[in-house]
């Protein structure tokens, strides 16, 4: 990673509007959610945008990403459409689940974004075997899998990391260390400092980077992508990170100091960005408030569509259980 690297205005651009239609989102979710308006719970991506947009944007579209139960960041960074993400968390037939999947499970596969899976550190071992299903017929696809620094302590995580590093499957590992596994804190789960020095014991890179800034998450991503693409197999990165809610919408966070929480929302990597782009790119505060003004009216847009769409009718429980 080079530091005094110049991206691409439309690729730091891009990355800024990923970033801000999760951050949109999600806090329009929460703010719906206490007022009682959106069903079911939420499990919340603000502080973690960068990560989400920097790697997606360095994807292709049939590249496929894999995601846990905090999925809706991933899904949006990915280009699945936000009225399909909002008609599925509010249960709707136009959800891209058709409703019966949730806020836990997502799924787009046009825009390479299956089924996100709740059960912690799941995806590791499967987006391996999309890797491997890729390299054996002959396509130069990645599968990039997401988790959280708790799914580091998972056999799933050794066993999909030994695979892939094995069989130098086009996957790449990205950890999400936001420093809390639902409410133990990693010093409490692990003695190691750096969840990436795993990364020797499989023979394959491991990074650390700093998960609150975009510019270094697209750089790092760029080149694991590029490395497994190009046959020579996994790396492992650990992108250091903070959510600024609870794990869930039912968790209080009373496990984190106020002062913790304040330290690391002072590097809101949104914020960052922001003042990248104008004082390195030269954008305008205006332009900038435009995409943010453009981009809450899609959130407002497709939330009203959810509402609007219509319910599962019952008949349709006993469709897709079984193949036809």
């Amino acid at each position: 990673m080079d530091p005094g690297l110049m991206l691409d205005l439309d690729i730091v651009l891009e990355i800024f509007r990923r970033m801000v239609r999760i951050r949109q989102f999600e806090d329009r979710l929460y703010h719906m959610f206490l007022q009682g308006l959106v069903p079911g719970t939420l499990h919340q991506y603000q502080g973690q945008e960068a990560i989400a947009a920097g790697v997606c944007v360095a994807l292709r579209l049939d590249d496929v990403v894999f995601s846990t139960h905090r999925p809706v960041g991933h899904a949006i960074a990915k280009g699945v459409p936000l009225t399909a993400i909002a008609a599925e968390l509010w249960g709707k037939t136009t959800g891209c689940a058709g409703g019966k999947g949730g806020q836990m499970h997502l799924v787009d596969s046009a825009v390479g974004f299956p089924p996100s899976i709740a059960v912690v550190g799941s995806n590791i071992p499967m987006a391996t075997g999309a890797a491997l299903g890729f390299k054996l017929r002959g396509l130069d696809r990645v599968a990039v899998s997401f988790f959280g620094d708790g799914a580091s302590n998972t056999g799933a995580f050794h066993e999909g990391l030994n695979l892939g590093a094995v069989k130098d499957a086009p996957v790449v590992f990205v950890c999400e260390n936001n420093q809390y596994a639902a409410s133990t804190h990693i010093s409490m789960a692990m003695r190691i400092s750096d969840i990436a020095e795993r990364a020797k014991a499989y023979g394959i890179p491991g990074f650390v980077i700093d998960g609150m800034d975009a510019m270094a998450v697209f750089q790092s991503a760029s080149q694991a992508i590029d490395r497994a693409r190009s046959g020579s197999g996994p790396s492992l990165l650990e992108y250091k990170t903070y959510r600024f809610m609870g794990h869930s919408r039912g968790d209080p966070g009373g496990y984190r100091t106020k002062q913790e929480v304040e330290q690391w929302r002072s590097l809101d990597p949104i914020q960052r960005l922001r003042t990248t782009l104008v004082e390195q790119y030269s954008q305008s505060l205006e332009s900038l408030d435009q995409i943010d003004q453009n981009i809450l009216a899609e959130v407002d847009s497709a939330i009203q569509f959810a509402q609007d769409s219509p319910d599962p009718d019952p008949e349709s429980t006993y469709q897709h259980v079984f193949a036809e």
